[in-house]
């Protein structure tokens, strides 16, 4: 079984910055693109930033210049800088994951983290 695990989130001013973590652990052999993700009440979940395996990324329009998705495949960690936190980024952020795993045999399947709250003060 594969688990994400979420860290980071808090409370911060508007302007401020916070890096969010996601630490993914279990039989695993291969991980592919990573990605975060975030919901805010009576939203839609929506991504923000994913990094594929070779390292190349991509982003939402709401986090793009502000946002820096990174990985660390030594540590199964990708993380997500955040600066100049603005007063509708509040959302709980989600970690999600591509990954090949030992599950009895040999599987590649879609992880979600348990999410990490997020809020901004203005």
């Amino acid at each position: 079984q594969v688990q994400l695990v979420e860290s980071g989130g808090g409370l911060v001013q508007a302007g401020g910055s916070l890096r969010l973590s996601c630490a993914a652990s279990g039989s695993i052999l291969r991980i592919h693109r990573m990605g975060w993700y975030r919901q805010a009440p009576g939203k839609q979940r929506e991504s923000v930033a994913a990094i594929t395996s070779g390292g190349g990324t991509n982003y939402a329009d709401s986090g793009r210049g502000r946002f820096t998705i990174s990985r660390d495949d030594a540590k199964n960690t990708v993380y997500l800088q955040m600066n100049s936190l603005k007063p509708e980024d509040p959302a709980v952020y989600y970690c999600n994951a591509d990954v090949t795993a030992v599950r009895g045999g040999i599987s590649r399947g879609d992880y979600w983290g348990q999410g990490t709250q997020v809020t901004v003060s203005s």
